[in-house]
Formats: C-alpha cells, sequence, structure tokens
C-alpha cells in the first residue's frame, strides 16, 4: 500500500498536492475532494448509493488535520469535516481520477437537464 509522505495545499489554486512513497504526486481540486469526501454524508449510509454534490465549485480547504500515521481530515470552507481520507483511499482517488471525474461530470449534467422539466399528466 501506497503511504502518503506529505501534503500540500495552495490556496489560491484551491489545489491539494499530495506526495506519495514510491515518488508520485496527486493533485486534487477542492471541490473534487469535497464530491468525493469518504464521509457517509457523501457515500451514502449502507446500501444508499452515492450523494450527488452540487455547488462546490468555490469551496476550499480550511484546515488539514493529521490523523494517525493513516489518514488525513479535510476541513472544507463550507465547513464540511466528517470524511478521513486514508492513504488507501487517497491512492484510489489517484487512481481513478479522471474516471470518477468524468462520473461525477455526467451526473451534474444529467442532473442540470432534468431539474427544469416537468413532467404533463393529461387527464382524460
Amino acid at each position: 500500500m501506497k503511504e502518503v509522505t506529505k501534503v500540500h495545499y495552495h490556496s489560491v489554486s484551491k489545489v491539494l498536492d499530495v506526495h506519495f512513497d514510491d515518488q508520485t504526486i496527486a493533485q486534487f481540486s477542492a471541490e473534487f475532494l469535497r464530491v468525493h469526501s469518504p464521509s457517509a454524508e457523501v457515500q451514502g449510509h449502507g446500501n444508499e448509493p452515492m450523494k450527488l454534490v452540487l455547488g462546490k465549485q468555490q469551496v476550499g480547504i480550511n484546515k488539514i488535520e493529521p490523523v494517525g500515521h493513516y489518514a488525513i481530515r479535510l476541513v472544507f470552507s463550507d465547513n464540511h469535516n466528517s470524511g478521513l481520507f486514508s492513504w488507501h483511499y487517497l491512492s484510489e482517488l489517484q487512481a481513478n481520477h479522471d474516471e470518477l471525474w468524468q462520473k461525477y461530470q455526467t451526473r451534474v449534467s444529467e442532473h442540470d437537464a432534468s431539474k427544469d422539466s416537468v413532467p404533463i399528466k393529461f387527464v382524460p
């Protein structure tokens, strides 16, 4: 399992650099991390599907808290702080970043396309 050796947040660009022990560096936008938070609030409880978190384009990271030697807690500017980003989870996000981001963008587009639709019922 890869371990995180360093994290660095760029407050202007709102990008978190995550350095791994295999010398790779992942760059995650705060928005990406917020909408993919490992918290039950985002991931769903039990067998619930993952929630679609909207409107986080401007979210930032206010604080990074270490949790033992295995995770960090990110405190976002919208006060969300309940997910622990383990080294394993951050490695998964790195490996699947493009696919996860595309899937999220597709879900947002589908939501936007359907939010203004009004079903019409014809009553005879």
